[in-house]
């Protein structure tokens, strides 16, 4: 923010009169900083959804359910995908309307809370992205395992041996963690970085109102 902290030397170093112009200036680049970082939070909620629907044309787990004799739960997951694609529909048009809100706003109280209702809203995205990610781990371990029939063997194994049995668990849960994990250092790199900048335009909008 180097033009911001110029401005904000030259309006403390001025007359009150000229201040009131630099406030202007000052709220003016906040403004046009924080409809600027709503809207790559929006660009990058759409280019996610459009690169997980890409990857899904690689994996088909219609194909796999098949194979393992167990066309009954298609239509279990068929609804799961319909369901999460219709939340982050709702995420996206969220995104939207924030940015358009945004960009409309005229005063400085008003831009703050705007700014703090769409951190808000980019959170719950996250949280609920983070939560879907762990139900499908939780999902694909369980029809991988009780499910699948070459399974059939393994669980033998943990059923005569408590230390197969830890070891398993103990695996499927790294696993999880590992793959959760990477997708929280994803949104904690993507989303994360944005929410820090929004929130450095609201502080500075913070000492603008005092």
């Amino acid at each position: 923010m180097k033009e911001l902290d110029l401005l904000k030397k030259d309006w403390q170093k001025s007359d009150n009169s000229f201040a009131q112009v630099s406030e202007n200036d000052i709220y003016k680049m906040i403004h046009r900083k924080s409809s600027s970082i709503v809207k790559w939070i929006l660009i990058f909620s759409i280019l996610e959804v459009l690169l997980w629907t890409f990857l899904s044309l690689f994996s088909n787990i219609d194909n796999y359910l098949k194979e393992i004799n167990h066309i009954e739960l298609i239509l279990y997951f068929d609804i799961f995908n319909y369901v999460n694609y219709a939340i982050i529909i709702v995420f996206i048009y969220l995104f939207y309307k924030n940015y358009v809100v945004i960009s409309a706003t005229t005063s400085t109280k008003k831009l703050m809370q705007d700014i703090l209702k769409t951190r808000r809203t980019v959170q719950y995205y996250v949280w609920y992205n983070l939560g879907m990610v762990l139900l499908s781990c939780i999902i694909a371990f369980t029809i991988a395992f009780v499910y699948n029939p070459e399974m059939e063997l393994v669980k033998d194994k943990i059923a005569a041996n408590n230390i197969a049995m830890l070891i398993t668990i103990g695996f499927l849960l790294l696993t999880s963690i590992l793959f959760i994990g990477l997708f929280w250092l994803f949104y904690k790199v993507v989303y994360g970085t944005l929410l820090r900048r929004l929130y450095a335009n609201y502080k500075e909008l913070k000492k603008i109102d005092l």
